[in-house]
């Protein structure tokens, strides 16, 4: 049977790289520091010139990405942020944007502080209403970019049905993938044109690294996005593709069990009496449970909670002992973080308090860890605070 043939995604994921040493027939896949490559001779290449342009490492990284998703070319970048610039580069001054109110924190920024200045004009919307969608596109609209789950409300958008409003508007179809993975989740099958990972996150899942992904579905646009990586320069170092290589050979058995567990601890929030709200898609009571098993094939490992004491996110955060309290997420080890004050931070003051996104309000990676531990670890903090609020 050859790769090519395998329909599971577990499979393919585990024999990335595996044949392409064609020279010394090695498994893992080599790296290949070179920055420069030596020409046979005028006019002739071997296929390799600058690295800036191409490297044996992460074209394999690459083809990986593109396999994955299910797309004609993928692109790995320095950075989550450097691939979103990357595509922000693909619009010009007086074009509009349609995006995810709910998404992260640094996608406003570079869009406000730096994409504004050059004309190009971001509009916030509530992605899970294809309504909303539909009411906000303009003459100018040129793309539409979402987050699903977002982030970091867990809001659920209906790919599909988005996608057929893309197509009837002509405008470009962005889904960041980052939190489902294309193990959980399809967006270019569902009618994405192109998908964006900050792969820091599960796609290289062990706190390690720091890359980014674009996918494009269609060949043409897959070679003006590497046009613009080429130009630009933003590409992952060859040490940094090996790595992310590596990471996705686990990837469909760490999704499988940051959702299980993620599930569990959900559940357990759900029933503690200092949790005023529990934001994620795997529980029945979250509006977009239905739509999120129709079309992903799992629920993922991030959760947000509401407490309902202001002063109980501080506390938690530093009693907590196996939980680390750190900015990123999708890694092995459990992370918590304070959106209002660390991830969202440059989101006005104002339209966070619209959204939700207040300083009771904690969002929780949840990791390889046993999920018997980490309900412990959040009980001791929890239980902690309400004996001080009992004794004092």
């Amino acid at each position: 049977m050859s790769k090519g043939s395998c329909s599971s995604l577990a499979t393919r994921s585990v024999q990335i790289g595996v044949g392409r040493d064609e020279q010394t027939g090695g498994i893992s896949f080599p790296i290949y520091p070179s920055a420069t490559y030596r020409h046979p001779g005028v006019g002739e290449s071997t296929g390799y010139d600058y690295t800036r342009s191409g490297n044996p490492t992460r074209d394999v990284l690459e083809d990986a990405l593109a396999e994955l998703e299910g797309g004609a070319r993928g692109l790995a970048f320095s950075s989550g942020m450097a691939a979103l610039t990357t595509l922000f580069l693909h619009f010009s001054s007086g074009d509009q944007l349609l995006v995810s109110e709910d998404l992260y924190g640094g996608t406003y920024r570079v869009l406000d502080q730096v994409f504004a200045k050059f004309g190009l004009q971001a509009s916030y919307v509530d992605t899970t209403s294809v309504a909303a969608v539909d009411a906000a596109i303009t003459g100018q609209t040129r793309a539409l970019l979402i987050e699903t789950p977002g982030n970091p409300l867990l809001g659920v958008a209906d790919i599909r049905a988005l996608g057929e409003l893309c197509r009837c508007h002509d405008i470009l179809f962005v889904v960041d993938n980052t939190f489902l993975t294309p193990i959980l989740q399809r967006p270019l099958e569902l009618g994405a044109d192109v998908v964006v990972h900050s792969a820091t996150k599960y796609l290289g899942g062990h706190s390690d690294l720091c890359a980014g992904a674009l996918v494009a579905k269609d060949a043409e646009l897959g070679e003006r996005l590497y046009f613009l990586q080429n130009s630009t320069g933003a590409i992952l170092p060859p040490q940094d593709c090996w790595l992310l290589i590596r990471s996705l050979k686990t990837l469909p058995l760490r999704m499988e069990r940051h959702s299980a567990s993620a599930l569990q601890v959900a559940s357990w929030l759900q029933e503690q009496p200092q949790v005023e709200k529990v934001y994620y898609p795997g529980l029945p009571e979250h509006p977009g449970h239905l739509l999120t098993k129709r079309q992903n094939a799992g629920f993922g490992g991030m959760l947000s909670f509401r407490l309902n004491d202001p002063q109980l996110a501080e506390q938690l955060l530093e009693r907590l002992q196996l939980i680390s309290f750190a900015e990123s997420l999708g890694g092995v080890e459990s992370l918590i973080t304070l959106p209002a004050v660390q991830t969202h931070a440059d989101i006005p003051a104002a339209e966070r308090e619209r959204l939700g996104i207040c300083n009771r309000l904690l969002r929780l990676s949840v990791g390889l860890e046993d999920p018997a531990d980490l309900i412990a670890d959040l009980q001791q903090a929890l239980n902690h605070f309400s004996g001080r609020v009992v004794h004092g």
